[in-house]
């Protein structure tokens, strides 16, 4: 993937704004349990940083993908993983569906104040049964003249304490096919009966907030469909795409941070006279860990080439998501046990990365679900009736 002066240019501006209106409250906002997202959003938003893919017409830069994930990239910058996650909720995982299949009313009532800043998003697909088995949601939405009516709940929602509307996907037919009976839904989170039950209390991301909610006879009206009824599944599988490049992307710095503080703090450190550093097994780890980060960033700018080419990238994204859960895992844990009792400290950098990291092999797709994905697209699913 070649990077232009436009490129460049966005990773500069996303790299101050991290330095200058992100990373110096981080430790404020971490022992909040949340951020401002308005503000931060419509700072973002302000600069043009919230709809590098998105239609012009609707305040979006119009640009392919690879600008995205250059931003995504660049993001990973942040000395926390909640903050990222939350706008990357807002560019590539509750509005993608809304600029592809979206009518013009819909993306001018929603999609153009989030590309400005001026309304937080969130995606309302995982319920407490039906979290990588999207298939399995039980939110249903009815309809009743010009509405849908919609009852159920949600759970484990990023800025759903704070977003102003939902991407919903509901169940809207009662088709024995799960993947051809549901829809995704506009639900503005201010409507009568939507309630934010609570904030959910994380082990890691916790500047981000993240609810449980639940419907109960809510109408919304029938406009607020996005696309076709029935294809909710199939918009939302095609966002899952973005998603988990934008995941991958944005692990890269997290992982190269892990390991650069980690050489800074094993060169100081020192045990038997000697900078932890030092000792041939720590080194060679590091060296191994950023051998496979290389990897990861080749891998991710590979899927990014070809989604910008118009290649299916399922196999390769669910690959990059993948790779990017377990090797966060890993550097986060390996890194860590080198900075001894210090590691398990929450004022060192390598804490906060292991415990927002390890959400990484979770959500978006569990680990287990991007190998079905990947042994499927290698033609090695085992046939229905056939033993396992």
């Amino acid at each position: 993937m070649l990077f232009t002066h436009e490129h460049e240019e966005i990773r500069r501006t996303t790299l101050r704004f991290v330095e200058q209106e992100i990373n110096p409250h981080v430790d404020d906002w971490e022992a909040a349990g949340i951020y401002p997202a308005h503000d931060i959003m419509g700072k973002l938003g302000a600069l043009g940083l919230l709809g590098l893919t998105k239609p012009e017409a609707f305040g979006g830069a119009g640009l392919d993908h690879s600008y995205a994930i250059v931003f995504a990239e660049a993001m990973g910058a942040c000395h926390c993983g909640s903050v990222p996650m939350s706008i990357g909720v807002q560019t590539d995982m509750a509005t993608p569906a809304l600029a592809r299949f979206g009518s013009d009313e819909l993306k001018r009532d929603f999609l153009a104040p989030a590309i400005a800043g001026k309304m937080v998003a969130c995606i309302g697909v995982s319920e407490p049964g039906a979290g990588s088995d999207v298939a399995a949601i039980r939110t249903t939405a009815r309809r009743d003249g010009d509405d849908y009516v919609i009852n159920g709940g949600k759970m484990w929602i990023t800025n759903g304490a704070q977003a102003d509307w939902m991407c919903l996907l509901a169940n809207t037919g009662d088709s024995a096919d799960l993947h051809r009976n549901k829809s995704l839904i506009v639900l503005p989170m201010k409507t009568r009966g939507v309630e934010v039950a609570r904030k959910l209390d994380k082990l890691g991301m916790r500047s981000s907030d993240t609810a449980q909610i639940f419907f109960d006879d809510v109408r919304v009206p029938r406009r607020h469909l996005i696309g076709e009824e029935g294809r909710g599944f199939t918009y939302q599988m095609l966002q899952f795409q973005e998603e988990r490049l934008w995941v991958a992307a944005n692990t890269i710095p997290t992982v190269a941070r892990a390991i650069d503080e980690t050489i800074t703090y094993t060169r100081e450190r020192k045990i038997f006279g000697q900078p932890v550093l030092d000792n041939q097994v720590v080194h060679f780890k590091l060296a191994e860990l950023q051998s496979e980060l290389e990897a990861l960033r080749a891998l991710t700018y590979q899927a990014t080439a070809m989604l910008v080419a118009g290649q299916d990238v399922t196999k390769l994204a669910s690959m990059a998501k993948l790779k990017a859960g377990r090797l966060l895992r890993q550097a986060a844990d390996e890194c860590l046990q080198y900075w001894g009792g210090m590691g398990f400290m929450n004022e060192t950098p390598i804490s906060r990365i292991y415990r927002d990291g390890r959400v990484g092999s979770i959500g978006g797709g569990a680990d287990e679900v991007m190998l079905s994905i990947i042994a499927k697209y290698m033609g090695i699913l085992p046939r229905p009736g056939k033993p396992s």
